[in-house]
């Protein structure tokens, strides 16, 4: 393999910190010792005529190959020899000492190499098959890994592409996500593996060539969604994945479980996070948290690269009655998009235009609205709100960059600001000019009425711009396909701020962040659901949204709210749930 087709080396990322570099983010022994119990308890039969061989792909400090030992210390096994990969060379001299101190009959081998480029190397680049070739090495028993998360952004472009093309990725690549891959390719036929990884990859659009791959190469077991758990330090959603060689015996659907945080009253006690995954329905732990812990079965959408959810009977049910009830989606109004990126919002973003003399102060000044001033159904006003110089235009129906010579303030402002402009290098290397914004979107369609919602929020934040504001790049928004329906953004907006839809998402997409917060994308947001607009009920939500928009923000809407919700939930066909956090 040549120099310039290896993937990531030691020395991968000079110019980040070296643990977000490296992905460091080391396993606590609590979940350690969780994941080697699974691997150890699915295995179907150990080896008894020869030694067993364990790896880990990324050792650490060896918290996940000392608890797999741990574990396997009262099954019968001849001997253990010990594999493992680590380019920290601290962290392999700690985990080198540390294995042969501690299991002083076992076989210990830590390579400082990369493992991705040992997988390259040694078992053909991303086929399966290939591992019982003549020269290839022989394969693993079991493999725990925390294998380290680093996105694309950090890894960098060529190095994403590089390993797309060698494990068979596509789109954004999470350095874990060819980890995974190279795992199933040096796993012995009926070997199985323990997989912590970030959840990110179970619902996002990136993850989709990873999600397809995993059922490709391996059987799956069992999936925990560890959610907002805190076991890291750091701010990882993490999950475990309990798989086993694509060779060995099927076991139907995959098991999928979920524990997240919440606020309503628990039933039972656990001491830990871990132990409440042996019980179901909300329990307390011992510090005073709650969570939801739910056990059922993964479904994935319908295709083998679709999202991920737990389906229950009970979930399932409440989804079918959902689809029922449903007349369109979101995405049936008109296409999604996210706001505006300038790539230097402190030339093109201001609140403080209006201090400037008129005389030069920028003409193409328009208004912005961002997540700041984002409301329920309407946004709030604000002293001094933010504009922004936007130098965009359409002609003949096709987007361009205005002329400048016909703005001479914001031809004067924005060339005093030239040197930052002129160092977005990208702008320039895509033959636009040097003053215009990285992402305008549309200029014509800020003039329209449109449904503006912010992208990362604990509850849903959907309101109406009649404004003609341009939307930042912290909040999606939508115009209608069709201008004659705009009642359906009212309608829109009263799904999209109900509670009903916040069951909805946790129902469909199984993914929060930190302290319940969702994210609301596109790839979520185009999937809810649309009632009837022309049923009586459907009408009623209508005149009801727009009522509440005339109102804003008055004590009023307070009652206006709460019909619209219980509305909102009669139209789906459910009875009324409260949303407790």
């Amino acid at each position: 393999m040549s120099t310039q087709d290896k993937v990531i080396s030691v020395s991968r990322y000079d110019a980040v910190p070296e643990k977000k570099s490296g992905g460091v983010t080391y396993t606590p022994k609590i979940l350690a010792d969780f994941v080697a119990r699974q691997i150890v308890q699915a295995v179907e039969k150990l080896p008894t005529d020869r030694p067993l061989r364990v790896l880990d792909p990324a050792v650490g400090h060896g918290e996940l190959l000392v608890s797999l030992l741990e574990c396997l210390a009262d099954q019968s096994v001849p001997a253990i020899e010990i594999y493992g990969f680590e380019t920290d060379s601290k962290a392999l001299d700690t985990a080198t000492r540390r294995l042969k101190q501690e299991f002083p009959d076992a076989f210990v081998h830590l390579d400082s190499d990369n493992f991705l480029e040992f997988v390259v190397e040694n078992f053909g680049v991303g086929s399966i098959g290939s591992l019982f070739s003549p020269a290839a090495p022989e394969g693993y028993d079991l493999v725990i890994a925390n294998p380290p998360y680093v996105r694309t952004q950090i890894i960098g472009a060529a190095q994403a592409q590089l390993l797309g093309k060698q494990f068979g990725l596509a789109g954004r690549v999470d350095l874990y996500y060819a980890f995974i891959l190279g795992m199933s390719q040096v796993l012995e036929p009926r070997g199985v593996a323990g997989i912590i990884v970030s959840n990110r990859f179970m619902t996002t659009k990136s993850g989709a060539s990873v999600r397809k791959a995993l059922f490709d190469r391996f059987n799956i077991r069992h999936v925990w969604d560890l959610g907002d758990t805190k076991l890291f330090k750091a701010a990882v959603l993490p999950a475990v994945l309990l798989v086993e060689s694509k060779h060995g015996q099927k076991h139907g659907t995959p098991a999928f479980s979920s524990i997240y945080h919440t606020s309503k009253p628990s039933h039972a006690m656990a001491t830990t996070p871990i132990t409440a995954l042996a019980g179901e329905g909300i329990i307390g732990i011992a510090d005073g948290r709650r969570f939801e812990v739910r056990h059922g079965k993964l479904d994935k959408s319908g295709t083998l690269d679709g999202v991920w959810r737990i389906a229950t009977e009970t979930v399932d049910s409440w989804l079918a009655t959902v689809q029922d009830h449903t007349w369109r989606t979101f995405r049936d109004i008109g296409k999604i998009r996210v706001g505006v990126k300038t790539c230097a919002d402190k030339v093109f973003i201001r609140t403080d235009w209006q201090d400037m003399p008129e005389t030069t102060r920028p003409e193409l000044l328009r208004p912005l609205t961002t997540h700041h001033i984002a409301h329920r159904y309407k946004h709030l006003p604000s002293n001094r709100p933010a504009q922004i110089l936007y130098p965009h235009e359409v002609v003949h129906g096709r987007r361009r960059a205005v002329n400048m010579e016909l703005y001479p303030r914001s031809h004067a402002y924005l060339d005093a600001h030239r040197p930052t402009l002129e160092g977005r290098k990208y702008v320039i290397e895509a033959g636009r000019e040097w003053y215009e914004i990285w992402v305008p979107q549309d200029p014509d369609a800020w003039d329209y009425p449109k449904l503006v919602f912010r992208d990362i929020a604990e509850e849903p934040t959907f309101w109406i711009d009649l404004n003609g504001s341009v939307v930042n790049g912290d909040c999606y928004w939508l115009i209608c396909r069709n201008p004659a329906q705009t009642d359906l953004l009212w309608l829109a907006a009263a799904v999209g701020n109900s509670a009903f839809i916040e069951h909805f998402y946790d129902h469909q997409f199984n993914n929060k962040l930190y302290a319940g917060r969702r994210r609301f994308i596109t790839q979520y947001v185009e999937k809810f659901p649309l009632p009837d607009p022309q049923s009586s009920l459907g009408k009623a939500i209508i005149a009801t949204t727009k009522q509440i928009y005339d109102c804003a923000p008055l004590s009023e809407t307070d009652r206006l709210q709460k019909e619209l919700d219980t509305m909102i939930w009669e139209v789906f066909g459910l009875p009324v749930e409260e949303v407790r956090r």
